[in-house]
């Protein structure tokens, strides 16, 4: 089955390409032009007056549409953010008792077999500082063991892309090291460390920071902290939660200024994502959701977000005035690299996935993922 996209503003990290068509043979984009000349196709698409970008990647989910990504509704959660434009997501596991953790990994691993659009999961613990575990029982909280890491990645059978360390911890840099020579991507965050034990973290292969900025300590004048460190570093890719609340806009701003190809869009979505106000869960905690704004039930602490990346993208371009260039490419070409899989994901290009969101100036309109419609 072939399909022809034509007429639209291709948008994707490259620039903006007026006029453009793509045309895809199942699940890849086989040809890509401008202009009248096209090639004929089985089902032909007439964007007239819309812009086409690449499907967006998120590296950091917990759930949404009412659903946890714990509780195993996993397809009604990937639903609710693919009809947002999340065409390929990894799958985030809070920190919980190591039966329950392992047992999460391998229902993961499963859905990666049945659905292609899930990259597989991300470990955002047990490894954590309990000063800055955020939404993260305190009980459940480990300290690295070689062991304990060999059983994570049996029961992810290949499937772990990324997990979250705190590299002050005791062991944690032999993890990191441990971790990336299984092909995982450690990123540091939930932590304490300071300037010296980021960048040594970063030295031991570490090269994503989980949600800058949150559950960690920030800039000081003579205390630089990981975030600098992290900015420093041209190996490391910056998660960003862009709602408006998780950080300030000029404070976002100011991190696109600094690293602008290496701001990655996240979602950080708990199962209130794309569902009303109310009382959910993220892994064993209660969270309680108002005004769109997630909190462990009780106190104050956030709790993940209620954000879909077509929201992020419109907060990215015209909250923070953005080219739309680059806010696609904190959401497609950035999370890609961070992948390791730019090579397939997050450009309208032939020989790239057909992975594509539909836009009518900055409404989502339609999701296409592996040449289907989704959205």
């Amino acid at each position: 089955m072939t399909t022809l996209l034509h007429s639209a503003v291709a948008v994707d990290a490259r620039g903006e390409t007026p006029d453009s068509w793509l045309l895809f043979d199942g699940g890849v984009i086989a040809l890509a032009g401008v202009g009248p000349e096209r090639p004929e196709a089985d089902v032909t698409v007439d964007l007239s007056g819309r812009w086409i970008a690449p499907g967006f990647i998120d590296l950091h989910a917990h759930g949404g549409g009412g659903e946890d990504f714990a509780t195993g509704a996993l397809v009604a959660a990937l639903r609710a953010h693919r009809r947002h434009g999340t065409t390929r997501s990894i799958v985030s596991l809070v920190s919980e008792p190591i039966p329950k953790l392992l047992e999460q990994l391998s229902l993961v691993a499963d859905l990666t077999v049945l659905d292609p659009l899930v990259f597989g999961s991300h470990l955002e613990g047990p490894f954590l500082a309990p000063g800055r575990r955020g939404a993260h029982a305190e009980h459940t909280l480990r300290l690295p063991d070689p062991v304990l890491i060999d059983e994570l990645l049996a029961a992810a059978r290949g499937t772990l892309r990324q997990v979250t360390i705190a590299p002050e911890l005791p062991g944690a840099l032999d993890a990191i090291q441990q971790f990336v020579a299984a092909g995982v991507i450690v990123a540091v965050g939930h932590t304490e460390a300071d300037f010296l034990t980021a960048t040594a973290a970063f030295d031991a292969g570490a090269t994503l920071m989980t949600h800058t900025f949150n559950a960690m300590p920030g800039v000081q004048h003579r205390d630089p902290g990981p975030i600098v460190a992290a900015i420093r570093d041209p190996r490391v890719g910056l998660e960003l939660i862009l709602d408006g609340r998780h950080v300030d806009v000029n404070v976002a701003s100011l991190l696109f200024a600094v690293a602008p190809s290496r701001v990655a869009l996240i979602t950080d979505a708990m199962a209130a994502a794309g569902a009303p106000d109310g009382n959910y869960h993220l892994g064993s905690l209660e969270v309680s959701v108002r005004g769109g704004v997630a909190t462990v039930a009780g106190i104050d602490t956030i709790a993940g977000s209620t954000l879909t990346q077509d929201a992020a993208f419109r907060m990215a371009h015209l909250g923070m005035g953005l080219p739309r260039p680059a806010a696609i490419g904190a959401l497609t070409a950035t999370p890609a690299r961070i992948l390791g899989v730019a090579d397939r994901f997050g450009l309208l290009a032939p020989g790239y996935v057909a992975d594509v969101t539909v836009f009518g100036e900055a409404a989502l309109e339609q999701v296409w993922a592996a040449g289907e419609q989704v959205g």
